[in-house]
């Protein structure tokens, strides 16, 4: 997974460089990299999940969508989601997940989704920040 990671980092950052963002003076924006891994055969149903349920929430609680991908070769290809938000700021992330964990139509979707068990084997979250040379803010 470490692998993995390192692999797709700076490609994520290329694409983040070439978003229309900027952060105003004193805006403390940041960026989250999620990466899911599902059981064997699920990553359909996580990708229906996010298509039809998830990213409107995800809006809905002022998280800024910036990219999802998979991976294009390996086990990961079969298994992996691998996406990008942004946020005003770090507490700005925080209440974001706390109001979207509560949210009673994200808890409906994903007991739904989850009939037939879990939609994910691990979940990692990476909170970045731009260098000094990012063109990105």
């Amino acid at each position: 997974m470490r692998f993995l990671l390192a692999c797709l980092l700076p490609l994520f950052l290329l694409v983040l460089t070439m978003a229309p963002m900027s952060a105003a003076d004193g805006d403390e924006r940041c960026w989250e990299m999620r990466t899911y891994v599902t059981p064997a055969g699920k990553l359909p149903a996580l990708l229906s999940r996010f298509r039809d349920h998830t990213c409107t929430l995800f809006e809905k609680h002022g998280m800024t969508l910036i990219g999802f991908w998979t991976p294009t070769d390996g086990e990961a290809a079969n298994n992996t989601l691998i996406y990008v938000l942004s946020h005003k700021t770090r507490a700005a992330a925080t209440e974001s997940w706390k109001n979207f964990r509560a949210d009673p139509v994200w808890v409906e979707a994903k007991k739904a989704s989850e009939v037939d068990g879990s939609l994910t084997t691990s979940v990692v979250s990476v909170f970045m920040k731009p260098t000094d040379f990012s063109k990105l803010k």
